[in-house]
């Protein structure tokens, strides 16, 4: 059989990988393999708005990893779900467009700068990124484009329940924020999505759909990378197994770019060889880069619910099942209006409970349903209400990926961590309490029957610090486990150019790469990462 070559190879056809293969392709005029190793982004539930809260307690389109038992949540672990789908976390996530503060990548560069060979990770410096891929239907101006490939748009459809949140928000003083993604994050309002008139704008549909007739682009699906060959310190080409299962291999004359997510890029990286030396010796591993980071310095945006209901037919209870989700479609068919045009969150907010005038330290999402996931199935009645998740936005607790085996078919152990630092914990008690109280104030406090999550008999510190070790969750957002650090930092495994520290020819350009975590949701800035990188592999950086 004759040797498949490439240019490029992207593993991972998450957010970053698509953006990534389709920027060398168009622009760079490459031939790149891009290996998924999940199914097709083409469903008509993943397609709509609101389609993946049919999906999210079980569904091929994602996979879940289950932490490793957490001694500070008293034992407890949780599953961390990851998307198994061609776009990746774009395909099934919530759409909630944010791109994180202006400090968040000023940050980055300065950790970066005197040793990073020109690449500017400064506001300005990713800035031009943002705006390069956005199409907004509201917004062209300094902070946003409106010629990029990924729709961005107002919600389709806002609930009278999100309504009431954000003007309760409002009346305990914080500022309506009619663009989280501007001058300033803090303050209440409604958030941007990547979709366009009931339609999901995923990294798949914005970047990949338009270059499927492109022969210099191949598209492999339900394809796992098992490692990378890496030849005389240079990545050279990708081992796979391909749908039956058959072992195989493609090769790459330029560079092979890892972009398999926070969990499974530092998997591959040591299954092929890179990462904490001991750690490959003890699964009998040959060492061909002892980078301790790999794996390490894991980030996760923690969640924790507020579930009140509601004393009147409120919101988006049963409006997915029979009668209800018939007429809901025939409304969106014929007016394209209606409830489809929703995302199920509307509204959010930026605060700081305990310094308003500094930088937010929680996000909220409001979602306007009893929202039950796998940890409240059992413990909430379904029925109409309302369900606030507040969210640490620069956590200080961090976890690590580590192997289970040697098998590429195991799944890594994980441990986040998440609200194992103290100041997390305080952080989100106080992000509680100052949602608790929006619940209890007009025009919201009408509407609400009665708290569910937390017990409202027991609001004391002690109580909420049990409560939040109970339901704390993942954000869906692990990063930074293989991420970009400055020369002689020997726990990082980038540098600032996205290269992998020892090997020539491999790069990891998904969110596994970033020195610190970003304030709010992290697909925006993976897709970010995918471009920058690209222009870092076509000289353009």
């Amino acid at each position: 059989m004759a040797r498949e070559e490439y240019d490029h190879i992207v593993v991972g056809g998450g957010s970053s990988g698509c953006v990534a293969a389709a920027r060398l392709v168009e622009e760079g005029g490459n031939r790149v393999l891009l290996l998924e190793g999940g199914h097709s982004h083409r469903h008509p539930l993943l397609d709509m708005p609101p389609g993946i809260f049919k999906m999210i307690n079980g569904s091929k389109f994602m996979h879940y990893h289950t932490t490793v038992p957490q001694p500070h949540l008293n034992g407890r672990a949780h599953d961390i779900p990851q998307a198994n789908v061609l776009g990746g976390g774009s395909s099934v996530n919530a759409q909630v467009y944010i791109r994180g503060r202006p400090s968040d990548y000023d940050a980055w560069d300065a950790m970066l700068r005197g040793n990073n060979d020109g690449a500017d990770w400064s506001w300005q410096a990713v800035l031009r990124h943002f705006r390069g891929m956005e199409d907004n239907n509201r917004l062209n101006n300094a902070y946003h484009g409106v010629d990029g490939k990924m729709q961005v748009s107002d919600p389709g459809h806002i609930d009278q329940m999100s309504r009431w949140f954000v003007q309760a928000v409002q009346a305990m003083g914080e500022p309506f924020n009619p663009d989280f993604n501007g001058p300033s994050q803090r303050g209440v309002g409604f958030y941007q999505f990547m979709n366009r008139h009931g339609r999901r704008s995923s990294a798949a549909y914005a970047f990949i759909a338009p270059l499927e007739r492109d022969a210099r682009l191949t598209v492999r699906l339900e394809s796992r990378a098992e490692r990378i060959i890496i030849e005389q310190g240079r990545a050279v080409g990708v081992v796979w197994r391909d749908k039956s299962g058959a072992e195989r291999r493609s090769y790459a004359r330029g560079e092979v770019i890892v972009t398999a997510g926070a969990l499974i890029t530092p998997k591959l990286l040591m299954l092929s060889g890179v990462g904490p030396a001991d750690h490959l010796r003890d699964h009998r591993i040959e060492v061909l880069a002892d980078l301790p980071g790999v794996g390490q310095n894991l980030i996760d945006h923690p969640e924790v619910p507020i579930i009140a209901t509601a004393n009147g037919a409120y919101g988006y209870f049963r409006q997915g099942d029979g009668w209800r989700m018939l007429l809901n479609g025939l409304q969106f068919k014929l007016f394209k209006t209606g409830r489809i045009l929703s995302a199920g969150v509307e509204a959010g907010a930026f605060v700081n409970p305990t310094d308003p005038e500094a930088e937010p330290t929680i996000q909220a999402f409001c979602v306007p349903i009893v929202y039950l996931d796998r940890d409240t199935l059992s413990l909430v009645e379904k029925t109409h209400g309302l369900t606030v998740t507040t969210v640490v936005v620069k956590p200080k607790s961090r976890g690590e990926v580590r192997l289970r085996s040697a098998n590429p078919a195991d799944k890594p152990l994980v441990s986040p961590n998440l609200l194992k630092h103290p100041d997390d914990m305080a952080t989100m008690i106080a992000g509680q309490r100052f949602f608790l109280r929006a619940f209890q104030t007009a025009p919201l406090d009408s509407r609400i029957k009665r708290l569910a999550i937390p017990d409202p008999e027991r609001l004391d510190d002690a109580a909420l610090g049990d409560h939040c070790r109970r339901f704390v969750k993942t954000n869906y957002h692990p990063a930074s486990t293989a991420r970009m650090g400055a020369d002689g930092d020997p726990m990082a495994v980038l540098d600032a150019r996205m290269r992998v520290r020892g090997i020539e020819g491999l790069r990891v350009a998904d969110m596994s790469a970033v020195p610190d975590i970003n304030a709010g949701n992290t697909n925006a800035p993976a897709m970010m990462l995918g471009d920058r990188c690209a222009d870092f592999v076509m000289g353009r950086g």
